[in-house]
């Protein structure tokens, strides 16, 4: 009898990995059937985990006499308020986007190819003088060639053709998420339940714990992100209005959207306010007035880049993330390696997820302890 005790044990071990291993591969399977509906609960949740400061403030602090906000009441004002903000943003910046793609779509791509053109060619020629040569036509030509071929009519009719045929869809997603959220405010652990009752009952404190480290851990960092946000757009909206650059707010805003974006984001957002600035004023001579403009320009961007590395960053990370820059570098890099510029937005937060799994599941492995030892 002794003797069989080992293989029974195999034969168990054997059978429950094997069971474990087919319900990962059907949550797996499930998780990408239905990765749509997964993403509209993802992002409710992370709206519940922002709103939540006001769904407290509302339900503490709102009264009047002996009346007191409830949760539903809560919830609906917090999803109020965000649909105003949302609609506050539309209003101010769609008009602006509207306005530029019509300056764009008029603008004479070969007078910024030609504003452009001597100082391109001085360089072109002092990198030719040491014998490279692209072989494909000056560089002003393959200016005006990429200008024309981004910005043209029918380009951006296309762009403005597929948001419209899109719109439905974005319609339905955003009743959908709406809807989502406001359950998830008015019953904080909803979220919290549903997960919990899809694992065994001997791990369920252990996921109730885990969802609720990384609901506190992922509200500052998100409400990290929304000041960062803020502060940026108003640095170079201030900034560049002082200069007299055209639609300072929009490229603040922008340069702000896209800084989510880690290390090239603000590049993109510098790109961005220097095509603008070059489309609205081609009458200024380059040397005297466009060049100092354009230095001005990257001098706003670099005092913001300044402000957000070294107080933004270090204050979102240091009290959300909790992790070492250089283990935040790497998995930058690593979710960009999986999904490009969409795995490096969301490496963090699901960094963030993953150390706090892994810190209330397998805290028994070095390796764990190391990388979450700061959690503590």
């Amino acid at each position: 009898m002794q003797s069989n005790q080992p293989a029974t044990y195999q034969m168990t071990n054997i059978t429950r990995y094997t069971a474990i291993g087919i319900s990962l591969l059907l949550i797996g399977f499930l998780l990408y059937t239905f990765s749509t509906i997964v993403a509209y609960i993802l992002i409710a949740w992370v709206l519940s985990m922002i709103g939540q400061p006001l769904m407290n403030f509302f339900r503490n602090k709102l009264r009047f006499g002996k009346f007191r906000a409830g949760t539903n009441l809560s919830a609906a004002l917090t999803l109020i308020i965000f649909i105003v903000v949302l609609g506050g943003l539309g209003g101010i910046f769609v008009p602006l986007i509207i306005e530029q793609a019509g300056n764009l779509m008029g603008v004479d791509y070969n007078e910024i190819a030609r504003a452009l053109e001597e100082p391109i060619n001085q360089v072109y020629d002092k990198i030719r003088s040491y014998g490279f040569t692209t072989g494909i036509g000056t560089p002003a030509e393959q200016l005006q060639a990429a200008f024309g071929s981004l910005f043209s009519p029918q380009a951006i009719g296309n762009f403005f053709g597929s948001a419209v045929s899109a719109a439905g869809n974005i319609l339905i997603s955003f009743f959908s998420i709406v809807f989502i959220t406001f359950f998830f405010l008015k019953d904080e652990g909803l979220f919290k339940k549903v997960v919990a009752t899809l694992v065994p009952s001997k791990h369920e404190q252990n996921v109730r714990n885990a969802i609720t480290e990384t609901s506190k851990m992922l509200t500052r960092y998100f409400g990290g992100i929304v000041i960062q946000m803020t502060i940026i757009t108003l640095i170079i909206w201030i900034g560049l209005s002082i200069l007299g650059v055209k639609n300072a707010l929009l490229i603040g805003f922008f340069a702000a959207l896209i800084n989510v974006i880690p290390y090239i984001g603000p590049f993109i957002g510098a790109i961005f306010a220097v095509l603008l600035t070059i489309s609205s004023n081609l009458d200024l001579s380059f040397y005297n007035e466009m060049l100092p403009l354009l230095l001005s320009v990257f001098g706003v961007f670099a005092v913001m880049q300044l402000v957000d590395n070294f107080l933004l960053q270090p204050f979102i990370f240091s009290n959300s993330v909790l992790a070492h820059p250089l283990e935040i570098f790497i998995v930058i890099l690593m979710g960009a390696q999986i999904n490009g510029i969409v795995g490096m937005v969301l490496a963090i937060p699901a960094y963030t997820v993953l150390r706090v799994i892994a810190k209330n599941f397998l805290s028994e492995f070095r390796i764990v302890q190391k990388l979450t030892q700061g959690m503590r």
